[in-house]
């Protein structure tokens, strides 16, 4: 019997000491285990085996992660109003060259748009004429201006643009390309403008 002067935390420590002790001295190969049965335990740490080497892989985006489209994308806004960017279209290239068109679409993880109603939508129409990016209109693309261009030479001098197709068009194929075009600007003024002041 515990003499009553002697504390309860006091005691408390005592038995976690004891507690410790009797664990090691077991693991040590002391005790009430025979010789063999504490020697596998011993030798187990001692010669804890061969090494193992870990290559630390580095983890995925996790995904809390804005997608750079979603900048584009207006929140809560009409689904058939969305850019290009926002969407993804199931369509069909065998459509026929400028008659209208429509195509099924979903819109991209993280976008949230609305129907006529104002209701949350994911798939929904778009209709529009049938055409490759390319072929769009001149007022469709925007494309870089090449400034060291002979504007007045004949015949017209071309040269090389880089377009790209508007947010808000949609088109089949890439919406970037490639495009000849005619060397129409040279110190703000007009081709045909350029060549009246040379005459």
């Amino acid at each position: 019997m515990v003499a009553a002067g002697v504390p309860l935390g006091v005691l408390l420590r005592l038995c976690r000491v004891l507690l410790f002790l009797s664990q090691f001295y077991i693991l040590s190969g002391g005790g009430s285990l025979n010789l063999e049965q504490s020697q596998p335990l011993a030798q187990s740490i001692k010669d804890p085996g061969p090494t193992r080497t870990f290559t630390v892989v580095p983890r995925a985006a996790e995904s809390t992660d804005i997608p750079p489209y979603v900048m584009k994308c207006p929140s809560n806004g009409l689904c058939s109003r969305l850019p290009a960017d926002c969407v993804e279209c199931r369509t069909n290239f065998s459509c026929v060259y400028g008659k209208p068109v429509a195509f099924d679409c979903t819109v991209k993880p993280s976008v949230t748009c609305v129907d006529q109603d104002f209701k949350s939508q994911k798939n929904f129409i778009i209709n529009m004429t049938c055409r490759f990016c390319w072929q769009l209109p001149e007022t469709d693309y925007e494309c870089n201006n090449y400034t060291s261009c002979m504007t007045v030479s004949c015949p017209r001098q071309r040269y090389m643009a880089n377009c790209t197709v508007r947010d808000h068009i949609h088109c089949l194929g890439n919406r970037t390309f490639r495009k000849m075009l005619y060397c129409n600007w040279t110190g703000g003024y007009k081709w045909s403008t350029a060549l009246a002041l040379r005459l």
